[in-house]
């Protein structure tokens, strides 16, 4: 037997600024009820609850993509997302078992090789925590912060685009290790969010700030130790004039250049890491996935513990997809945006 399934589609590769229309609720697609007779082994079928919009989603709607591939078109568009497991051939997964990882931007996918696919372990806490903070996003600030930046109890940190899913856990992670933290973001209401709720030191709107090197200078005068760059762009040309000595940079992602029709803006700040001895490094979470546990296991203490505050933006339903990723790149989100796709 199989049931209805709606999914969404990419109907062709992106220049510029996405759309909506640039995607489509498809709905005369099925699904099956039980894994199809023939399946590979250790496929599994899952009911999607939970879709996370993620930054770098944006890439996957382009040809050619620079660091993963594209979305096929007319193919159910995919990401992370919490599912049910209601069919298993795998060792690892029974039905009933709630898991996240990378599944279909539809109702109902079948996994052929659940590699990336995770048991949820902690089914008591909010499940849609694990499209953001017990889960990608929660590991990229995990091992960006911890292992790429070193930091040092009571350093100078610097998070762009700080009230998002990966900015606002790095904040907390820095203010957990007593250091100085500050955050840029795009509205009023953000920079509040930041120092009210998640407790940086100071942030910033940033589009009120005519010279972001001059208003880095103000908040940073003995400069900045660790700059976790989320954005890319003029923000990080001007973190590098404020970087001190064996300052770090963590390169999580340029939103600020995904947009973009032609070449990428360029950086004229780059020689300031040569005297200053800065390390800069890119990273994507996928070489790190050996690391989930760990990090889960210390997360989910600081959650019992309330030493980490989180907020979601969670809009409602499979239709609701295509506004909530392109919402993304206007910020139009307060917090990390997911999309609540089916009951639990």
């Amino acid at each position: 037997m199989a049931v209805a399934n709606k999914k969404i589609v990419l109907k062709s590769y992106v220049k510029g600024s996405p759309k909506e229309t640039d995607m489509e609720v498809v709905a005369t697609g099925t699904a099956p009820s039980k894994l199809p007779e023939g399946s590979a082994a250790g496929s599994i079928l899952v009911k999607n609850i939970y879709l996370s919009c993620d930054p770098y989603m944006r890439g996957r709607m382009s040809r050619p993509c620079t660091y993963i591939d594209e979305f096929v078109l007319g193919e159910a568009m995919a990401g992370f997302g919490v599912s049910k497991v209601l069919d298993s051939s795998h060792p690892e997964f029974k039905a009933g078992d709630y898991v996240w990882g990378i599944t279909g931007w539809e109702e109902y996918s079948l996994i052929k090789d659940p590699k990336i696919f995770f048991p949820i372990r902690h089914p008591d806490l909010p499940l849609s925590y694990y499209t953001g903070l017990l889960g990608m996003a929660g590991l990229t600030a995990y091992v960006g912060f911890y292992d790429l930046c070193s930091p040092k109890a009571g350093e100078r940190v610097f998070v762009s685009a700080a009230a998002g899913a990966v900015g606002q856990l790095v904040g907390q992670f820095a203010k957990l290790m007593s250091c100085y933290v500050v955050g840029s973001a795009g509205s009023d209401e953000k920079v509040n969010l930041l120092k009210e709720k998640f407790g940086f030191d100071d942030a910033f709107n940033y589009k009120n700030e005519e010279d972001l090197n001059l208003t880095l200078k103000r908040l940073f005068p003995d400069g900045i130790d660790i700059y976790f760059d989320n954005v890319g762009g003029a923000t990080l040309d001007a973190a590098l004039l404020n970087m001190r000595l064996r300052g770090r940079v963590a390169c999580c992602g340029m939103i600020s250049q995904m947009n973009l029709a032609g070449a990428f803006d360029p950086l004229r700040n780059l020689i300031t890491v040569i005297p200053r001895r800065v390390r800069v490094e890119g990273f994507m979470v996928f070489d790190h996935f050996h690391r989930y546990r760990e990090f889960e296991d210390t997360v989910t203490g600081y959650v019992r513990e309330g030493k980490i505050a989180y907020v979601e933006d969670v809009a409602d339903g499979l239709e609701s997809a295509p506004a909530a990723l392109v919402g993304l790149f206007t910020g139009r989100n307060v917090g990390k945006q997911v999309v609540a796709v089916g009951t639990e």
